[in-house]
């Protein structure tokens, strides 16, 4: 068993989403490197840093990610696998590739609660002061907004009638 910890730098973008490991990003690889019966176990972790945009608001944002990967080389033989050693070597690229691509988020956001874009005007609204203007209404819903309006107006006035029993 054997242990190692470097450093790589992307010579390509990987990922095609919103959001992707930029060509030249760092990845800080922890590796370890176990001989079994059947092969070589590759187990590790890979910390890098993801770069895109937001899928709500489109603010650019970067953040960190760690992954855990752990895969069999196997030895050459007659089964056909995935990954197998080569020359008494493993290529870890695509084992950390696919690890590190499956680990960017779908959906990422610059914070949880997002707010995302106006509807109306295209404007962030985290960036927005202005005071919200009303929702349009339907104008089928009219007769329940007159009722409305005449019950708040109803007890603006007070009550009319205050009778003691």
């Amino acid at each position: 068993m054997r242990e190692h910890q470097f450093s790589a730098t992307l010579p390509e973008q990987w990922g095609e989403g919103i959001v992707s490991y930029e060509e030249g990003t760092a990845l800080d690889l922890e590796v370890r490197v176990e001989s079994v019966h059947e092969g070589i176990l590759v187990s590790g972790t890979v910390e890098a840093e993801y770069k895109g945009v937001c899928g709500r608001c489109l603010k650019d944002i970067a953040q960190p990610v760690e992954v855990e990967f752990q895969e069999l080389f196997a030895y050459p033989g007659e089964e056909e696998t995935d990954f197998e050693v080569q020359d008494d070597h493993v290529d870890l690229e695509t084992l950390v590739r696919e690890a590190a691509v499956l680990a960017l988020p779908f959906q990422p956001v610059c914070q949880p609660d997002c707010p995302g874009l106006d509807p109306n005007t295209g404007e962030r609204l985290t960036e927005s002061t202005r005071v919200e203007d009303d929702a349009p209404i339907d104008p089928r819903w009219s007769a329940l907004r007159q009722i409305a309006d005449q019950g708040s107006a109803a007890e603006s006035r007070g009550p009319e009638n205050t009778e003691e029993s």
